[in-house]
């Protein structure tokens, strides 16, 4: 029952969390919930007693969230920012470790050196939650909010792997820095092999799994929230880097599928709603508990004689002090080293931003991994008590409580300001987020059509092509949709034309029917052009070969005295409706691909538009004079309402996901989706 409570409490300053940040904007999220985290601790804790476990921690909070931060990662500017990510995952934790170990041990004598350096090694970990927060409310340059990224899902193992080092060092009495060198690197490389290993087994037993056609959603949901659990425990069994396995695993990215289609994009919707959710659940989880743990792990140092009060608090502000000098040296060399390797050109325009630095450095909150750290701490070395074990776990949680409350308040000081926005911009900017979510809407609902829903589909999605033009004309908005539009046409000219061609090639169609084709895409093509054509050698070379196959058919006709009759205008009609139907279906192809191609730079409703005009060309061609059924017709309004209903439902799921990643203003959010509820409220009321 008492565990029962703690969690009921904890649900609860979650929902309590969510709501104060929507009123209190301006504080980070993590503080709201380490504050209510103490509330729950200072008035219910006769009621009940919170303990944590560090190892369970990690696994069941800790590594689903780096595995969906690695997962929604930018790989590209990982990749091209490795080193500076590197030498502050690696070389700031180990340059933490020895600078603050040294330094307590200093101040502290009771505090032993390998003991400091744990401590030290604790505090090297960025808080993933708190730079993730920050993030969202405060304009960090794009290169130190990569940079930062990249730090924090690497520097938990190297803090990890350090710590532990110097506290077998604490409780053996010995330490050998080769041995620690190497250990490090096999632990580091072999989390990375681990986790890459597993990510491609998963990937393997995922793909198997949809080839024999399990395309389950819940099944694939399930399995993605299991990846970093089994990854960490299996990491862990064989003594490598559970952390850095989960994030490799996650970088990687099992379960994301390279194909398309309904199921797939059914799939990716329910995954990253539940992905959304349950991240804010343990985040909420994370940053409460350690708001429960302050008190227990503060008052007995607190109410220690053996420092006065003052005195304490001074070893945290000049701890927290430390930490940043020596981020913010570490942090300017690498970047005055940037600017070396970009050349004296390049150093010339490109000056050691301070400011830069300064936001890099303070925006390296510590959090949760610092407090599961420190509490691993074992109680007792040798039979007896471990020395100030409650000295350094009060140390790190007001080093904790310094960082997070310097992010929050300090950081958007000094962080360049958001341009002001004119009443005017704010207006257009809003109706490019509307453009940029209908555009996502198109392309989801052109992804999941099938054939039952495609007249539907086509109607919808042209209602959607119109809102975006309505948006446009009151905005103004000037694209050269002409132009793009006509380029678009010419691409799917070219299209149809490699398509007729191969199957001439391939004897598949008359020749003589196909070159008719080609020349009326020319003629089509020159239009749009407003230019003479230039004459092809396939063209060339189908010109030759109809010539010659009439010759041969005279000749036949000449020897064997007979006359095949002629192909009547009829048949070439029905030949060339034929080609233009298979056609047809090809550029149709082409243009899906295109709207689910994420790189693709030419606009949704463009393509949209296009592909309706050849859906409804292919359509026609099948069935020209076939007049549709009472019947047919209401089954084609129910279907459209079904689509209707769902192109809302994406829509409020777009606003809703721009909302939260700070894309859209909450007033913004509410007024899009009160359009939308009251669009989707006619859908009901009309079936």
């Amino acid at each position: 029952m008492e565990t029962l409570t703690l969690v009921m409490l904890i649900f609860a300053a979650i929902l309590a969390s969510s709501i104060i940040d929507q009123v209190v904007p301006r504080v980070s999220s993590p503080l709201i919930q380490i504050g209510l985290g103490l509330l729950i601790a200072l008035f219910a804790s006769s009621q009940i007693r919170v303990t944590l476990d560090p190892e369970l921690f990690l696994v069941l909070f800790i590594a689903p969230l780096l595995y969906e931060e690695a997962k929604s990662a930018d790989k590209a500017a990982l990749w091209h920012h490795k080193r500076p990510v590197l030498s502050l995952a690696i070389g700031l934790v180990v340059a933490t470790t020895l600078a603050i170990g040294f330094a307590v041990h200093a101040v502290i004598p009771s505090i032993g050196l390998a003991a400091a350096f744990a401590l030290g090694a604790a505090l090297g970990p960025t808080d993933a939650v708190a730079v993730t927060s920050l993030s969202k409310q405060v304009n960090i340059p794009d290169r130190q909010g990569s940079i930062l990224k990249g730090e924090l899902l690497l520097n938990d193992a190297s803090g990890i792997v350090s710590f532990q080092f110097a506290i077998a060092a604490a409780v053996t009495g010995s330490f050998s820095l080769l041995n620690a060198t190497g250990n490090f690197f096999v632990e580091f490389l072999g989390g990375i092999a681990v986790g890459a290993l597993l990510a491609y087994i998963g990937k393997f037993l995922v793909n198997k799994a949809r080839s024999l056609g399990v395309e389950n959603t819940t099944f694939h949901v399930l399995f993605e929230i299991l990846i970093p659990l089994l990854v960490y425990s299996i990491a862990d069994a064989v003594h490598v880097s559970g952390i850095i396995a989960v994030v490799v695993a996650g970088l990687i990215n099992v379960i994301s599928p390279h194909a398309i289609g309904p199921s797939i994009s059914r799939m990716n919707i329910v995954s990253s709603s539940v992905w959304r959710v349950l991240t804010f659940a343990l985040n909420g989880f994370v940053f409460v508990l350690l708001g429960t743990q302050l008190p227990q792990a503060m008052v007995h140092t607190w109410d220690d004689v053996t420092f006065s009060n003052f005195t304490l608090i001074g070893y945290v502000v000049a701890l927290t002090l430390l930490l940043y000098v020596v981020r913010f040296a570490w942090v300017c060399a690498s970047d005055w080293l940037y600017t070396r390797r970009r050349g004296k050109k390049h150093s010339e325009k490109f000056k050691l931003d301070l400011r830069k630095s300064l936001i890099t450095t303070l925006a390296g909150a510590k959090g949760t991994i610092t407090l599961s750290i420190l509490f691993t701490i074992p109680y007792f070395m040798d039979g007896a008590r471990f020395p100030q074990r409650d000295l350094i776990i009060f140390l790190g949680c007001g080093v904790i409580v310094c960082t997070l409350l310097v992010a929050t308040f300090i950081v958007p000081l000094i962080a360049p300001k958001k341009v002001s926005e004119s009443e005017e911009a704010a207006r257009e900017r809003e109706a490019e987020l509307k453009i940029d979510i209908l555009r996502s809407v198109v392309e989801e609902l052109t992804a999941r059509q099938t054939p039952d829903t495609r007249r539907a589909t086509r109607s919808v999605v042209s209602s959607y092509n119109d809102r975006i033009e309505r948006i446009k004309e009151q905005h103004g908005f000037d694209e050269d949709e002409d132009e793009a539009y006509s380029d678009l046409r010419i691409r799917a000219i070219g299209w149809e034309r490699e398509f007729v061609k191969k199957l001439a090639e391939q004897d598949d169609i008359d020749s003589e029917i196909a070159l008719k084709y080609l020349k009326r895409l020319k003629h089509i093509e020159e239009l749009r052009k407003h230019s003479s054509g230039r004459c092809s050698i396939q063209n060339i070379y189908l010109v030759l070969r109809t010539f010659l196959r009439r010759a041969k058919g005279v000749v036949l006709r000449y020897v064997s005295h007979m006359s095949s009759s002629p192909i009547t205008a009829a048949d070439q009609a029905a030949e060339m409706r034929k080609i233009q139907q298979k056609a047809g279906e090809c550029v149709i192809g082409r243009l899906k691909d295109m709207l689910a191609d994420s790189d693709c730079n030419v606009p949704s409703e463009y393509v949209s538009k296009l592909l309706i005009e050849y859906q409804r060309t292919v359509a026609m061609l099948a069935a020209e004079l076939a007049a549709p059924s009472a019947t047919v017709i209401m089954r084609a309004s129910d279907k459209a309402e079904d689509v209707k209903r769902l192109g809302y439902l994406l829509e409020l799921e777009q606003i809703q996901s721009r909302y939260e990643e700070g894309e859209l203003t909450r007033g913004e959010a509410k007024r899009m989706r009160d359009n939308t509820n009251l669009m989707l409220m006619d859908v009901e009321d009309s079936v």
